[in-house]
């Protein structure tokens, strides 16, 4: 039986910001809008499942054998679905009050949008960036200068607005749209696979929205420091080319890789006379944006993972309890 809202929750081993999540859905969900609780716990090692069921009942708990890619779990969680919107969660996210509601009434506005997202705050309160236009030679050359935010980023004013692609951190998802264009595409590990989707609900007439007047926080639990952040370089830059090469021209993914490396070795070199600056993470991103299928990706550490595991955990399929 349909309903008309699923909240879809992907977590990483971030126990205490997936039960803060599921806290804060408890508190903002709006009466009168049917809905339920998917949990997609992505072969985590601190007990976060066990957590969901044992403080949040309602829940329903799909749990991994092995770690999967993002674009891969939100497919999962939106086909496991009965709502006619899913929201898409990290688990370090927590929508606000009045959210939910503004993000449903934007696509009941629009008949026609595939997906809306939410204006989305760090975890000190600081609104970020969270929209933006589709990347092309176009917006590389704009970051080469400088002007990124001021023409690139989309995610401004006050009003209900059409995007190119929104963060996926707090992103509603018309369902049957998403099936339209055949969900997201696994190929995408993690980093541009809502872009990629967003362009592709573009391309079928599905428009993406910006709302403002949904908040969400997004914690961001990633690290900053190099020894852990650099497989998350790879794959930023990795999924990026991927992107460039399955909507473009081998040649504007080159154009875009130059352009990118252009930008952050011209941040490396500033930072070096600006205090506490991380030149070693621009230097790296300038590396890694010029040769983006060098070094050790996120998905290469996760199949490592996959590939050690003992006998009875060899990622064969996820484990589905309610």
């Amino acid at each position: 039986m349909e309903i008309d809202l699923s909240y879809c929750v992907v977590n990483n081993d971030g126990r205490d910001y997936l039960l803060d999540c599921l806290s804060a859905i408890e508190r903002h969900h709006p009466s009168g809008v049917s809905h339920e609780v998917l949990v997609l716990d992505n072969h985590s090692s601190d007990g976060s499942a066990d957590a969901v069921r044992r403080e949040h009942p309602e829940a329903t708990v799909i749990a991994l054998d092995r770690k999967a890619g993002k674009a891969e779990n939100d497919s999962t969680l939106i086909r496991r679905s009965r709502g006619r919107y899913c929201l898409l969660l990290n688990e370090d996210s927590e929508p606000m009050e009045g959210s939910v509601a503004a993000l449903l009434e934007a696509l009941d506005d629009d008949p026609e949008a595939g997906a809306a997202g939410a204006q989305l705050f760090d975890g000190d309160g600081n609104p970020y960036a969270c929209a933006w236009r589709f990347p092309g030679v176009g917006t590389a050359a704009l970051g080469a200068l400088f002007l990124h935010r001021r023409f690139t980023v989309q995610s401004t004013g006050q009003t209900t607005r059409t995007v190119d692609w929104a963060q996926s951190s707090a992103l509603m998802v018309r369902r049957e749209a998403a099936e339209q264009v055949g969900y997201l595409d696994p190929e995408f590990f993690i980093y541009y696979d809502e872009c990629d989707f967003c362009k592709r609900l573009a391309e079928a007439g599905r428009p993406t929205l910006y709302v403002p007047a949904a908040r969400a926080i997004h914690h961001d639990q990633l690290a900053t420091d190099l020894t852990a952040g650099l497989p998350r370089i790879v794959e930023f830059h990795r999924n990026r080319d991927l992107y460039m090469r399955k909507h473009g021209s081998r040649p504007a993914a080159l154009a875009v890789r130059v352009l990118t490396a252009w930008t952050y070795s011209l941040r490396a070199l500033a930072s070096l006379v600006l205090p506490a600056a991380p030149t070693a993470i621009y230097a790296a991103h300038a590396r890694q944006a010029l040769f983006p299928y060098r070094g050790e990706s996120i998905r290469d550490r996760a199949g490592a993972r996959v590939e050690q595991a003992p006998p009875g955990r060899n990622g064969s399929g996820p484990a589905e309890r309610d």
